[in-house]
């Protein structure tokens, strides 16, 4: 696999993604197929709009499924020894922003587990980017879309 197929998450993302994958495949192509028998139903499927929109429904179902297939296939899984020697995918990073001087807390998670709302940023955005393998007590400038900044790591831990 190529580092640039690989797709980082921790033991609880890969869970969340095997159940979405159970759920797509048992529940949703039900419900699906359900909706293109009554849509059947309704009579000339030349001129059956509710089939028509039941077959883009699969079609679309069919093209998630696929698509979450291949990333169960590049995950990389983080396990729980997680060094925080370094900001690493795993790890949580106080931080203080020294032009604002104000501290904020981020957990580093892969991609498809980010939740900003909730402190919870990629290993790919400009912050999880820029704190990656630096060490507390370090200084690390941002290179964000609206200007450049700099962000000192106070703390790093599991």
């Amino acid at each position: 696999m190529s580092e640039m197929n690989k797709i980082v998450v921790s033991q609880e993302g890969l869970r969340q993604l095997e159940e979405k994958l159970k759920y797509m495949t048992t529940v949703r192509r039900a419900e699906v197929a359900e909706h293109l028998n009554i849509a059947r139903g309704f009579g000339d499927l030349s001129e059956n709009a509710e089939y028509d929109e039941a077959k883009d429904e699969q079609a679309k179902l069919e093209a998630d499924i696929l698509e979450l297939e291949e990333t169960l296939r590049n995950v990389v899984v983080i396990d729980g020894e997680v060094s925080t020697d370094a900001v690493n995918v795993g790890t949580t990073v106080r931080v203080l922003y020294l032009d604002e001087g104000e501290e904020e807390e981020f957990s580093i998670v892969g991609a498809r587990e980010s939740d900003p709302m909730n402190n919870k940023i990629s290993n790919e955005s400009p912050i999880g980017t820029a704190l990656l393998g630096h060490k507390a007590g370090e200084i690390v400038t941002v290179e964000a879309p609206d200007g450049a900044y700099k962000l000192k790591i106070l703390e790093i831990r599991v």
